[in-house]
């Protein structure tokens, strides 16, 4: 079966010295053609990147490498990739409109427990890449550690273009962004300590697919992220959605994310169009992603929330074996989310060791 080709992609305009365009030594490492996994080189000609077989050639959009490949499915299901990415580059997720600094995107990273204690309990030396990045702030805030390598890679230019923006004005050097398809990561296999995927999984078509994909890119003993839509937890959102269909965006207003203070109007249009604009998502179990760990030879390390009676607090050790508990102790939890109304979009995180 024929390969397909690669999608036209826009011109881009390339400066006098290419060398000013060229992924760094860090990023180049790790990259590989996203068809057939061969090697890349650059081209200091023309300020592109070429696989070693001389069959594709990728160009630069303002410095970030556009590796995206089509996926090649044959119509065995459904591929809502294109679909979804438009969507995105309507709408970038989330903006940067109350982020105008280094400092203002610590302060706003704090504010959530988990990517504080990511942040603090990953090794300084560790290579990190987040698939669907959107506009790239998780991966911003991890690069900002001296150390680090951190790859933020999406399908989405416009989401990228804001993330490298901001990382340009502030001289994050440790972060790096790629045009991909999370379904075609163009990584050399098992080559991260650290792979997350917060929030994007449930916008794909197949998210254990996805799963799969990109934990080829993680070493042995790495670590693994996948937040995701719970199938109880959700529901408070999809009746506010049936509500606003129903009746228009006033009927949001038992939204407390879109009517109280802490966020300014950009995010809060960021927030309505993705929690209730969105053309495609899918809702997944505690019990779900734990047969996909299973499947894939990852075993479970850790949960939020907590499975259980036990709290996800700031003392928490994220990277510690925590225990499954029995089924009831996992309905518990997802019930718990139901009943609390939803928060943070009814996502919840499930994190994982690969054997």
């Amino acid at each position: 079966m024929n390969k397909p080709e690669p999608p036209s992609l826009p011109g881009t305009a390339i400066a006098e010295d290419n060398a000013v365009l060229r992924p760094s030594a860090d990023l180049e490492r790790l990259l590989v053609c996203p068809y057939d996994g061969s090697a890349l080189r650059w081209e200091p000609q023309d300020g592109a990147l070429r696989d070693t077989k001389g069959s594709h050639r990728f160009v630069l959009d303002d410095g970030i490498p556009c590796l995206f490949a089509p996926n090649d499915w044959s119509g065995e299901q459904t591929d809502v990739t294109a679909m979804v990415k438009q969507f995105y580059e309507e709408t970038p997720f989330p903006n940067y409109e109350d982020v105008d600094s280094r400092q203002s995107l610590k302060q706003k990273a704090s504010l959530s427990v988990f990517a504080r204690l990511v942040d603090e309990q990953l090794p300084r030396a560790a290579t990190i890449f987040e698939a669907g990045c959107g506009t790239g702030q998780f991966t911003n805030f991890l690069g900002m550690a001296p150390g680090r390598t951190v790859v933020g890679g999406d399908a989405c230019m416009n989401s990228l273009r804001l993330a490298k923006g901001f990382r340009d004005r502030f001289s994050i050097n440790n972060a790096h962004f790629v045009q991909i398809n999370l379904f075609r990561p163009p990584f050399k296999p098992e080559s991260f300590d650290f792979v997350i995927s917060n929030g994007v999984l449930h916008h794909t078509s197949d998210p254990e697919r996805g799963f799969r994909a990109i934990i080829e890119k993680l070493k042995p003993r790495g670590f693994v992220a996948i937040g995701l839509y719970n199938s109880l937890g959700r529901l408070p959102v999809l009746w506010q959605r049936a509500l606003i269909e129903r009746f228009g965006e006033r009927a949001a207003l038992f939204d407390r994310r879109l009517w109280g203070k802490t966020l300014v109007r950009g995010r809060r249009d960021a927030w309505f169009m993705d929690q209730y604009r969105h053309p495609h998502e899918s809702r997944h179990s505690i019990d779900e992603v734990l047969r996909w760990f299973s499947a894939a030879g990852v075993e479970f390390v850790n949960c939020v929330p907590s499975i259980g009676d036990a709290e996800f607090t700031d003392e928490d050790r994220v990277f510690e074996p925590h225990a499954p508990g029995t089924y009831l102790d996992r309905l518990s939890t997802q019930l718990e989310m139901l009943l609390t109304g939803g928060a943070d979009g009814g996502l919840f995180i499930m994190i994982g060791r690969k054997q």
